[in-house]
């Protein structure tokens, strides 16, 4: 199935993670209201991303608008020379009680219940995880609508992502950690958007470094 019913040519989206921050050792999580620094690790990454980029063809550039993911995405757009779309709506799940924290320091008892099944038990303050998936792969098919036919990284964060996916292929939102487990910093998930958005989007490749 090529994701196409007609009309404009579907849009081939790169889903990628945006690079190493400085909570990423402690697995701090960094919602949509923490916005921590890239580690010089990152800084590298964002250069093999813009090579990788170019490599794969891309000709479009859209990010979150925090700040770690437009830091990620800039090289990218700038090496394309094409102005970087910012979209705020692929912004990162807001984690309430947890933000900045990491699990260690959070009640046990909310964690285990998270754990278990995040869209029902949601961190205490935390935007409910089904909104949030609805609200990125919306802001996903919209990008897809507006650049039709247009290989476009797309630069965001993990949770947001994962959600979408799951959005996205038609996947139950509870099951998004076991489905998707991870997502690497500047890995790439590939995706093709359905000309109608009624059917599911195609899975093309699943978490991966393009190749510089």
């Amino acid at each position: 199935m090529t994701g196409r019913t007609g009309g404009a040519p579907a849009g081939r989206l790169l889903l990628a993670r945006h690079a190493e921050t400085v909570w990423h050792a402690e697995n701090r999580y960094a919602g949509s209201r923490s916005d921590p620094d890239l580690t010089e690790t990152g800084l590298r990454q964002v250069q093999d991303l813009a090579r990788g980029a170019l490599a794969a063809g891309v000709d479009a550039v859209v990010s979150s608008a925090l700040r770690r993911a437009v830091r990620t995405a800039t090289p990218t757009a700038e090496a394309l020379g094409v102005p970087l779309q910012r979209v705020p709506e692929l912004r990162e799940v807001d984690f309430g009680e947890l933000e900045g924290r990491t699990r260690a320091e959070a009640d046990p008892e909310l964690v285990r219940r998270f754990v278990a099944d995040p869209v029902a038990h949601p961190f205490p303050g935390a935007e409910p995880p089904a909104e949030a998936a609805a609200r990125v792969a919306g802001a996903l098919r919209a990008v897809g609508a507006r650049l039709p036919g247009h290989t476009v990284l797309v630069v965001g964060h993990s949770t947001a992502l994962r959600l979408a996916l799951c959005a996205l292929l038609g996947l139950p939102v509870a099951h998004y950690r076991r489905i998707f487990p991870r997502l690497d910093n500047v890995a790439v998930t590939e995706v093709r958007l359905p000309a109608d958005p009624s059917h599911p989007a195609s899975l093309l490749s699943l978490n991966r470094i393009l190749p510089v």
